[in-house]
């Protein structure tokens, strides 16, 4: 017999390929998608404006001054507060002092009474709107405690003011 010649197969490599890094990759690039999507978001405060209807006219919206409440922080420790517009007020100014007894209190009661007020007119989403107005002498912890009352009275509406009425400088300085 004759030899013939034997043919040469070809070694089979492994086709086998290791997807672990591309695998790796992918989830970090979907982390980072991610991350970079939450972080573009725009953060933005909500804005509280005034309701257009009532009798004050369709361009610019009126509020109940019964919403209202002001709070004047003065020097030593010292606060007035009123409901209201201060000229065309029926009760006189409060003086307060701070803590559990003092202004929290006076915040609890008058933003329930406004809360009744608004659900007895149909308006439960209308509540107090407080007005925060320090004086120059006042310092920073007041101010600050201030922000904490209303935090711990669930205020959503309220502002810092600067300015004050003529009113309001009379009302300062015969206290």
């Amino acid at each position: 017999m004759q030899n013939l010649p034997r043919k040469v197969r070809s070694k089979k490599l492994n086709s086998r390929v290791d997807l672990t890094a591309m695998v790796s990759v992918s989830f970090l690039l979907i982390i980072f998608f991610m991350v970079v999507g939450e972080l573009s978001k725009p953060k933005s405060m909500g804005l509280s404006l005034p309701d257009k209807e009532g009798g004050c006219g369709e361009s610019r919206g009126c509020i109940d001054s019964s919403r209202l409440y002001t709070i004047l922080l003065d020097e030593n420790d010292k606060i007035v507060t009123y409901s209201g517009l201060l000229p065309y007020n029926d009760e006189a100014p409060k003086r307060s002092e701070y803590g559990r007894n003092g202004i929290r209190k006076e915040i609890f009661i008058h933003k329930k009474s406004v809360d009744e007020r608004m659900i007895s007119v149909g308006k439960p989403k209308n509540s107090v709107i407080v007005i925060i107005k320090p004086t120059k002498s006042s310092n920073l912890k007041n101010l600050i405690d201030i922000l904490d009352e209303m935090k711990i009275n669930n205020i959503d509406t309220y502002a810092i003011v600067d300015q004050f009425t003529p009113e309001e400088e009379k009302l300062l300085a015969s206290n």
